[in-house]
């Protein structure tokens, strides 16, 4: 696997190295000890998948508030989604700063999130599926959203036709509240 450093700290892009033969291919897109080498948190506790049947759904920005912050290491294993971080650690010198990425089952690629971040994707297909690995498991009282088109955030979305939005995500605020 090689681990690219994105431009927010401790967030990385992960590009599993394929072993191609005439069967087809292989990779690996989970070591504990490689990712320990990187210095990277670990410690998966619960695995959830989304499937969105849609092009344009949007789902995030969401995160987990103290003590049940998350890290995540996410894929999408059909189709192709626009996926976004932002980063939400005061302290941190990327503080609202965002980074988005493609991710689909043809490039295998993957993000992995630090706590301190939310994440929010875009589906660019119809019949998408994003597979996550959580560090933490879901807490609906600890569980918080930044609205997508924060004004102060100015994330780049792909242009798409229709957006389809929870209400509840709709709801979120802006990152300054």
């Amino acid at each position: 696997m090689r681990f690219i450093e994105t431009e927010l700290s401790g967030a990385f892009l992960i590009e599993p190295e394929l072993l191609i033969d005439s069967r087809g291919h292989f990779a690996r897109t989970w070591c504990q000890e490689e990712f320990k080498s990187h210095g990277l948190e670990c410690e998966f506790v619960q695995a959830n998948v989304s499937y969105n049947r849609r092009k344009g759904t949007l789902r995030g920005l969401h995160y987990q508030a103290s003590p049940y912050e998350e890290i995540k290491l996410v894929r999408c294993t059909k189709g192709s989604i626009y996926d976004v971080i932002v980063d939400l650690r005061s302290d941190s010198p990327t503080f609202k700063q965002w980074f988005g990425i493609e991710l689909s089952e043809k490039n295998y690629k993957m993000l992995y999130i630090p706590k301190g971040l939310a994440h929010g994707f875009q589906t660019l297909s119809d019949d998408t599926e994003v597979f996550y690995q959580m560090g933490q498991v879901y807490n609906e009282e600890y569980a918080r959203g930044v609205r997508w088109n924060d004004s102060e955030l100015d994330i780049t979305w792909p242009q798409i036709d229709e957006r389809i939005i929870s209400k509840k995500d709709l709801g979120y605020g802006s990152i300054n509240k």
